[in-house]
């Protein structure tokens, strides 16, 4: 998964020991573990900022939305309305399959 989010920002990863987990019990579980290495040490400081912001928990403090598009209420974990993919700023989402606020 983080190897192909990687690919899409144009940083090259090489995925080792991915079939290391038919080893276990002959050699240590901690050497079978799969690592994601990126391949060019100048890019590592942007794939290691990348994948900190993917990997941030949400704010378990953040309290519930309502959706300037259709007015429904939305969890404060979520970017986007769960009805009518409405971006949390109002923008609507391209790729969104929800119904758009305007039709009726």
């Amino acid at each position: 998964m983080f190897k192909e989010l990687l690919a899409k920002e144009g940083i090259t990863c090489l995925l080792r020991n991915e079939q290391l987990s038919t080893a276990l019990g002959e050699i240590p579980f901690t050497e079978c573990y799969p690592e994601l290495w990126v391949v060019d040490a100048e890019t590592w400081p942007r794939a290691k900022m990348l994948l900190d912001g993917w990997l941030k928990v949400a704010d378990p403090e953040a309290v519930d939305w309502t959706c300037s598009g259709c007015g429904e209420t939305s969890a404060g974990n979520f970017t986007s309305c769960w009805s009518c993919g409405r971006d949390h700023d109002g923008e609507m989402l391209s790729n969104q399959g929800g119904r758009s606020s305007d039709s009726t």
